[in-house]
């Protein structure tokens, strides 16, 4: 489904609860994090070091309660102390953005992607956010709502950066294979593509700003609860802005 369907009704009031953004410290996951701050949401922001995220926090806790943790995603045990501290924080997440990921290097001889490519990629990029999803889901049941948005990617036929697309690829199917659970909960968990942006992980010679991923990347956040598992363009709603 094109996440630009008239059929994505965007009628939920952010105002007052409580979202975590992994990777919120730059790029896309700083524009979602301001995204949501604009909605009075407020935050959790997440970086590998609680210091990646001291001038955000600054700047967002003028308008909304912030919080702050760092954890590696690689390492199981800060996942799990994120998901801890993220409770402990905000007393339930309403909203969560596994926003954060890595890219593997290009590997100009696509049969030479390492083995150490896909642990990297598939522990922070499929791993983490599975754990995270998890850590926070059962709150989400217990209130009967929450918006679970996993960050995906549109990339394809680049084996070059196999490990990378696996991963992604793998996410999006824990998406679409989960979601039969959540009907009727209250709780939705969707797909954002927030396009190939200008970022440290998209590089210099992507075609997009990565302000260009608002006002999109929040429309999975802000959907009615039947909307499941459905692929969202944030280059969709780019003109909108």
């Amino acid at each position: 489904m094109d996440g630009s369907s008239e059929n994505a009704r965007m009628g939920i009031e952010l105002r007052g609860k409580w979202a975590l953004v992994t990777g919120s410290s730059r790029g896309i996951g700083r524009e979602i994090a301001r995204g949501l701050c604009a909605k009075g949401c407020n935050l959790v922001l997440h970086g590998r070091t609680r210091e990646h995220n001291a001038s955000l926090a600054d700047e967002l806790a003028r308008a909304v309660k912030v919080a702050v943790v760092g954890a590696e995603l690689s390492l199981q045990a800060d996942v799990d102390r994120l998901v801890r501290e993220t409770l402990e924080a905000s007393g339930g997440i309403d909203v969560l953005f596994n926003n954060a990921a890595v890219m593997t290097p290009y590997r100009s001889n696509y049969a030479e992607v390492t083995a150490d490519d896909y642990r990297r990629s598939f522990e922070v990029n499929l791993i983490a956010p599975v754990r995270i999803t998890h850590g926070l889901l059962p709150s989400m049941l217990a209130r009967r709502f929450g918006r679970i948005v996993q960050v995906t990617s549109g990339i394809r036929n680049e084996p070059e950066l196999m490990a990378y697309a696996a991963s992604k690829a793998a996410l999006d199917k824990f998406v679409r294979d989960t979601v039969v659970k959540l009907k009727g909960t209250g709780v939705t968990m969707n797909l954002l593509d927030p396009g190939w942006l200008r970022t440290d992980l998209g590089g210099p010679k992507a075609p997009n700003p990565v302000e260009s991923v608002m006002p999109g990347a929040l429309v999975p956040a802000l959907v009615a609860d039947e909307m499941q598992g459905q692929w969202f363009s944030a280059q969709d709603y780019a003109a909108k802005a």
